[in-house]
C-alpha cells in the first residue's frame, strides 16, 4: 500500500475553502451581471454563470472528464488519428430545449456528488434534488439561487408538485435533469428508474436525453457515508478520471410512460458501459 503524502490530507480543506470561494464570488457576479442585463436575457445570464461555475469546480476538484456524443463530444484538433481534446474548457454545452422550443429532459445515473458539478458544467437544465440539500450552507444557497427543484422522497405531496414544476419547466423551454435512480450507488449498474420525471415529461411530450456517467481511479461513489465524509475522500484524489456519454433523444409524445422509462433506463445502461470502455485503462 502506497502511503499517503500530506498534500493529500490538506486537498480537502483547501479546496473546501476554494469551493466556498468560488461560490460566493460566482454567486456575487451572477447578481451584478444580472442587473446590467435586459430581462430577457437574464436566463441566459444564469446558464452561462452556472456553466462556468461548473467548469470551474471541475478544475478545483482535480475532475478530468472524457465527454461523447451530441453537443459534448470532445473535438479533434486536426491530429490524424483523431485524438480527443479531454480539459473540460474544451467541451461543448448541450442545449436545454429542442428546436422547437419546447425543454428538453436529461436522465444520468448518479454516483457521487460530484455528478452536480458535471451536471452544471456540460448541461443547460435545472437539476432535481433532495429536499434537505435546500437548507445546506453555502450549498444550499447555490441551489436556491440556480432554480434547483427540490423534492422529499418520502412525501406523496411534495412528489406530485414537482412533477407539476417540471411539466411546467419544460413547457416553458427550459431543461431539467433527473437522476431517476433516487439516490447514489456504487458501480456500473443502473437501479430501476423512479417514475416522476418520465410522467412530466410525457405530459407535456418532451423529448429525454440520456446520459451514462463513470468514474475512474479512487472510488467516488457517495454510499453509506456523510456527505462531509464523502467529500474528504474524494477531495483528497489529486485527479479524479471520469467519462460522460450522452445519447441520442428519446421521443415521448404519445408514447406511455412505463415504456419511455424502460427504454430511457435501457439507453443510460448502454451509455454507462460506453463510458467505461471510453475510460480505457485509467480505471
Amino acid at each position: 500500500m502506497v502511503a499517503a503524502r500530506p498534500l493529500d490530507a490538506l486537498r480537502f480543506p483547501l479546496r473546501t475553502a476554494g469551493f466556498v470561494g468560488l461560490t460566493f464570488g460566482m454567486y456575487g457576479l451572477l447578481e451584478v451581471d444580472t442587473a446590467l442585463s435586459a430581462a430577457a436575457e437574464r436566463e441566459v445570464v444564469l446558464h452561462t454563470w452556472m456553466r462556468r461555475y461548473g467548469r470551474a469546480l471541475l478544475r478545483l476538484y482535480g475532475l478530468d472528464v472524457r465527454a461523447g456524443g451530441p453537443f459534448v463530444g470532445a473535438r479533434a484538433e486536426g491530429v490524424a488519428d483523431g485524438a480527443e481534446r479531454r480539459a473540460a474548457g474544451d467541451a461543448e454545452y448541450h442545449p436545454g430545449r429542442d428546436a422547437t422550443g419546447l425543454g428538453r429532459l436529461f436522465v444520468m445515473n448518479h454516483r457521487s456528488a460530484l455528478d452536480i458539478m458535471i451536471t452544471l458544467a456540460f448541461f443547460e437544465a435545472t437539476i432535481v434534488s433532495r429536499a434537505d440539500l435546500a437548507g445546506w450552507p453555502v450549498i444550499g444557497m447555490a441551489a436556491r439561487r440556480v432554480g434547483t427543484l427540490f423534492v422529499d422522497r418520502s412525501s406523496r405531496r411534495s412528489g406530485t408538485a414537482v412533477v407539476q414544476a417540471m411539466s411546467s419547466a419544460l413547457s416553458q423551454g427550459r431543461g431539467v435533469m433527473v437522476y431517476p435512480e433516487g439516490t447514489t450507488f456504487s458501480g456500473d449498474e443502473v437501479r430501476p428508474f423512479r417514475a416522476g420525471g418520465f410522467t412530466a415529461a410525457c405530459r407535456v411530450s418532451a423529448e429525454i436525453v440520456p446520459a451514462g456517467i463513470a468514474y475512474g481511479g479512487a472510488e467516488s461513489s457517495y454510499i453509506d457515508e456523510s456527505f462531509t465524509a464523502h467529500m474528504a475522500r474524494v477531495s483528497r484524489a489529486r485527479r479524479i478520471p471520469v467519462a460522460l456519454e450522452v445519447g441520442a433523444p428519446i421521443a415521448t409524445a404519445g408514447q406511455d410512460v412505463d415504456a419511455i422509462r424502460e427504454k430511457s433506463h435501457q439507453a443510460v445502461q448502454a451509455l454507462v458501459h460506453r463510458a467505461r470502455a471510453r475510460l480505457g485503462s485509467d480505471i
